[in-house]
């Protein structure tokens, strides 16, 4: 059962060094406003914890993120690395592309937009580090600025509708949550293994991870919606249903098992 909002918080504040060689993985799309503050709060996250590396990203945006995201990179402390997909292909092909290159003994992907604060990420890699599990996933606790109402319905009809038995069988609370710590081995072997490109890129590999017998953890924390979130929900829901009916295919000796 999670803890409540209070013991949360004091969690959150208590939890905060890491160890070294953590690799920060960044998926960005159309996000040159934003990918500037996503690289100095890696770098300061990085320096604070030990050091490591940042990964951004850039999944064929049309603007300049991917330059903005070059030339400030060039300017911080930290070793950070670029990555320029020839295409648009969608968020999940981003992360597999930045997890495939890195190099960390963990590593962190988060969503740009600093939708949870990095240094909650501690948390997350305690649980690895103690042996608790190899993947541990943030999940959405203490919400400090709310989904517009729209939002939240797509959210729940997702949740519910659309992979709410998956989430029930693999005892799971929050699954989409952009806010993840690997081990870095662990995540570089599923990725590997992984072939989708879009939304539900998350619930593939999860269910990799229980095929392969990989302990996943969850661990509270705080988040903030990004009212200039890349993902619109009605407009991608045929794809969304597409990968889902794809997922289903492939792991239904999973689902079967669970």
């Amino acid at each position: 059962m999670l803890a409540a909002e209070a013991t949360i918080e004091s969690m959150l504040m208590k939890d905060t060094t890491c160890p070294t060689g953590l690799s920060i993985v960044i998926p960005v799309y159309r996000e040159s406003e934003k990918v500037c503050a996503d690289i100095d709060a890696a770098a300061h996250f990085l320096q604070q914890c030990g050091g490591g590396e940042i990964l951004i990203v850039d999944d064929g945006s049309p603007d300049r993120t991917a330059e903005i995201a070059e030339m400030h990179a060039a300017t911080i402390p930290v070793p950070t690395d670029v990555l320029r997909l020839g295409t648009h292909r969608g968020k999940g092909a981003a992360v597999r592309a930045g997890i495939l290159q890195s190099r960390g003994r963990r590593v962190l992907f988060a969503d740009s937009g600093l939708c949870v604060p990095l240094a909650q990420a501690a948390m997350g890699i305690r649980l690895i580090d103690d042996g608790r599990c190899k993947i541990a996933h943030g999940i959405r606790t203490h919400i400090q600025r709310p989904q517009s109402g729209y939002r939240r319905l797509c959210s729940r009809l997702f949740n519910q509708w659309l992979i709410g038995d998956v989430k029930q069988k693999l005892g799971l609370t929050d699954t989409q949550c952009g806010f993840k710590v690997y081990d870095g081995d662990t995540a570089r072997r599923l990725y590997a293994q992984s072939a989708i490109d879009g939304f539900t890129f998350d619930i593939e590999i999860i269910l990799l991870a229980v095929r392969n017998g990989i302990s996943i953890c969850e661990f509270p924390v705080s988040w903030s919606s990004d009212p200039d979130s890349r993902l619109h929900p009605l407009r991608q829901i045929a794809a969304i249903l597409r990968e889902l009916i794809v997922i289903r295919r492939r792991f239904s000796d999973v689902l079967k098992n669970q």
